[in-house]
């Protein structure tokens, strides 16, 4: 531990570098972060006292890259309201269930046509069907998408997804873990996540005036550790009843933004939102080894394909189902596009059950190639939109239903 303050040190500038590089590229934070943790990740050279393993400090990269997914999902939710999320939880429903019926079932066959057997398939579907909420909240953030129509049903489907990921991870450790839970378990599990997002959110919403009471602070000191103190406890419980912590920060957003303090904590929360992000992108990188890459090449390529054409696909139907303009429907299919932290968990409950090898650089190839050109996609989703629009009549989807205006920046 001699060096880990110097170790940080050098992570944080390499990662004020790849930001620097991207900004005067105008392209994408979130790729330049990734690649240059890959680049200087365990594989990466011993220069004396410029050593790029980062094997000291790791621990505590990954806590704070932890940290930083906290943060993005905890500004995406004061971004939105409860309030918005009440109104539209029937179209969330129906939204998720379009996402993760088609994105399960493509990866599914997929899994089987590629040769794989039963358990190996079912893990190539939970991985291509999680999309990364943190990278998902930070492209809508950088883009100023967060009051458009569309993201509505963008952080349902994030949140729809960990209800199911809760389900599917338990009966995926039953399947190929020792001591496999019962499927009473397994369902009640299941049904102690989703009662408790929804008791949060109604307890929440009732709660309002007493934190607008409580954070009366005026040492804004004071008033930001009582915040964050909210919001690590939350997230930590919610961990302990197998929810997402980012899910847990994003309910503590969601039941903030809705008082009247929220403009408050928006401004405090901002510079660790940027900081502690960055680390978690960079500490992603870290975990990826290049030289294991090359066995999964096609593997992943095929799988991307499939990937893209599935979630503009759910996307068109999603938005479809709640009246969105075709514009605004593509926009969901793109944004929720790339693949991260939740691809890389049920990867790795394959290796703890001793499954095929090749899962580990596949989950690695597959998420860093949907990472780059996830936000690449959103960032361009209107010139995607109008070249598929020449090709596909789009625009007469949206004719059965009033459409709304897509808000695309």
């Amino acid at each position: 531990m001699e060096y880990i303050v110097f170790e940080v040190g050098l992570a944080i500038a390499l990662i004020a570098i790849a930001g620097f590089i991207s900004t005067k590229l105008r392209f994408s934070i979130v790729p330049f972060y990734i690649l240059v943790g890959m680049a200087v990740g365990p594989h990466a050279p011993d220069i004396g006292l410029f050593d790029l393993r980062f094997i000291e400090s790791a621990p505590l990269i990954e806590f704070m890259g932890r940290i930083g997914m906290l943060f993005l999902l905890f500004y995406l939710g004061l971004e939105f309201s409860v309030g918005r999320l009440i109104k539209a939880g029937r179209s969330i429903a129906v939204g998720g269930t379009i996402y993760i019926a088609i994105n399960f079932t493509l990866g599914l066959l997929f899994g089987f046509a590629a040769g794989f057997p039963t358990k190996e398939a079912l893990v190539i579907a939970g991985i291509t069907t999680s999309s990364s909420s943190a990278i998902v909240a930070k492209v809508l953030v950088d883009l100023k998408r967060t009051a458009n129509p569309e993201t509505e049903m963008i952080l349902g489907i994030i949140m729809f997804e960990d209800i199911f990921l809760a389900l599917y991870i338990s009966i995926m450790s039953g399947l190929v873990l020792s001591g496999a839970s019962s499927i009473a378990g397994v369902i009640t599990s299941a049904l102690i996540a989703l009662g408790y997002m929804l008791l949060f959110i109604i307890i929440g919403r009732k709660a309002v005036p007493l934190l607008n009471r409580a954070l009366q602070i005026k040492s804004n000191e004071v008033f930001m550790l009582a915040v964050f103190s909210g919001l690590f406890l939350v997230a930590g419980f919610s961990e302990t009843i197998h929810v997402a912590e980012a899910i847990g920060a994003l309910l503590v957003g969601l039941v903030l933004a809705e008082t009247e303090h929220m403009k408050r904590i928006e401004h405090l929360i901002l510079p660790f939102r940027d900081f502690f992000g960055a680390m978690f992108f960079f500490s992603f990188g870290l975990t990826i080894d290049p030289l294991a890459l090359s066995g999964a090449v096609w593997l992943s390529i095929i799988a991307v394909l499939l990937t893209m054409i599935g979630n503009f696909s759910a996307g068109l139907l999603a938005g479809r189902s709640v009246g969105l303009s075709p514009k605004a429907s593509s926009n969901i299919g793109l944004t929720i596009m790339s693949r991260g932290e939740f691809s890389i968990i049920i990867a790795n409950l394959g290796k703890s059950g001793g499954l095929l090898e090749i899962l580990q650089p596949f989950a690695a190839l597959y998420v860093l190639i949907l990472a780059i050109t996830g936000p690449l996609l959103t960032k361009e989703s209107k010139r995607i939109y109008n070249l598929l629009n020449r090709v596909i009549p789009l625009e007469r989807m949206g004719r059965k239903k009033p459409a709304e205006s897509s808000g695309q920046h």
